[in-house]
């Protein structure tokens, strides 16, 4: 049996990151170790698919052991994340050919891309563009979206931590609010991300445990904003409990489809930009009752908290980058890890597969039947989806009252191509 000689890997990480996307890393890097005779070294592009097209990597073999070990409790990018979308092969081959170019250069057979819908799509095309080109190359996508927008998966890594971080604060926000309500602050908005899935709003149901309870509305991507129907049932509650708290996803748009909060520019993937929808929807209980109000937006905390991240999630984040290494190794390619649920009392799961295909620019949305008739909360069915991604706690390392997080030495990889790619 002829033997295979050991390729070297490529791995990025994509647009926005989490909590736990380095416990993907540590779980891919951790599992490419002990197969050296298959993996030869991992190369990581410096601020994700920009270091492959720039040939700007660091080598991971560099790495100590507890470095490495230390991702899966270190938030933030660790090598460095880009908002960087390649367009369709037709359109833009030259960069598709330069990624081949840097891959055929450094002898990488692997290429593990850490990302969301955009992600999937582009490690689809990597692999139909190297087959193309006679340099056939195995690709596998690592799920991680904050937005728990990916199609087939039950979840997505990054997003039970996220989903615990607006819980909690929503919870203890609403103890603060409540306890001022009398003389103070009658309205608290809280603004969490979500572009056109309010899954991340939907988190903040699971603050409440009993009616009355706040939050007392949600506003969701996937029901069209009434102005009048959200200031009656504001007004509802504050006489009902004395306050209301408020949370708003970002991508909420009014019955024409236009989003609260478009600022009219767009960002690295054509998406619009939004930003300050809190302030609009606290405004209005203010114009129209009064109320004197208070807003937040989680914005990058909300993503980045992985001092209260959640043990189930930071266990998927590095199952599924396990998963990926063990897959290319089986001949899999163009295929994603995801996460299948087997029951939610207890909870229970496993690692399944799904085609880049069926996952490229999908987005799962929450169902209606998780939304209330009112289309201001969660129903029990949304709760027991969402009440076991956030369970348990894996605390990182604290030293001096402050986590102890990694730096990575991030040494570079030698460039071995004579011209250079012009961002």
């Amino acid at each position: 049996m002829k033997r295979l000689s050991a390729k070297n890997a490529f791995y990025a990480q994509s647009g926005g990151v989490t909590a736990v996307i380095n416990a993907s890393a540590c779980g891919l890097l951790e599992t490419a170790r002990k197969y050296p005779n298959r993996i030869a070294k991992v190369y990581a592009g410096r601020h994700g698919i920009i270091g492959a097209l720039t040939e700007d990597m660091i080598d991971t073999s560099k790495e100590s052991r507890a470095t490495i070990s230390g991702l899966r409790y270190t938030p933030g990018g660790a090598f460095g994340s880009a908002r960087y979308k390649l367009a369709g092969i037709d359109k833009n081959r030259a960069e598709y050919e330069r990624l081949i170019d840097v891959f055929r250069a450094h002898d990488i057979g692997y290429f593990f891309y850490n990302g969301g819908n955009d992600s999937m799509d582009t490690a689809q095309k990597v692999s139909e563009i190297g087959a193309q080109l006679g340099y056939p190359i195995t690709c596998i996508g690592v799920p991680k979206t904050v937005d728990n927008d990916l199609p087939i998966t039950d979840c997505c890594p990054g997003f039970g931590s996220a989903a615990k971080y607006i819980a909690v604060s929503t919870r203890e926000a609403a103890l603060d609010v409540q306890s001022m309500a009398r003389t103070s602050t009658k309205v608290f908005v809280l603004e969490v991300m979500g572009r056109h899935a309010g899954w991340m709003a939907a988190a903040g149901g699971l603050g409440a445990e009993k009616s009355g309870d706040a939050p007392h509305v949600i506003l969701f991507p996937e029901i069209a904003f009434d102005r009048a129907r959200f200031l009656a049932k504001v007004k509802q509650a504050v006489e009902k409990n004395g306050y209301c708290v408020v949370v708003v996803s970002e991508g909420v748009r009014d019955g024409d489809g236009k989003f609260l909060a478009e600022v009219g520019t767009k960002d690295a993937f054509g998406h619009s930009q939004l930003g300050g929808v809190g302030p609009l929807v606290a405004q209005m209980t203010q114009e129209a009752f009064g109320y004197k109000f208070h807003w937040a937006v989680a914005d990058y905390l909300q993503r980045s908290a992985r001092h209260i991240a959640s043990k189930v999630d930071v266990e998927q984040a590095y199952a599924v980058g396990k998963a990926a290494v063990e897959f290319a190794l089986k001949g899999k390619n163009a295929v994603m890890p995801v996460i299948v649920r087997k029951s939610s009392r207890p909870y229970r799961w496993t690692i399944g597969e799904a085609p880049l295909s069926a996952v490229a620019n999908q987005e799962k949305k929450v169902p209606r039947n998780y939304i209330t008739a009112d289309g201001f909360g969660i129903t029990a069915a949304c709760r027991r989806y969402l009440s076991p991604l956030i369970r348990g706690e894996e605390y990182p390392p604290y030293r001096d009252g402050l986590p102890a997080y990694v730096a990575l030495k991030g040494s570079g990889v030698p460039r071995r191509l004579k011209n250079k790619f012009v961002l």
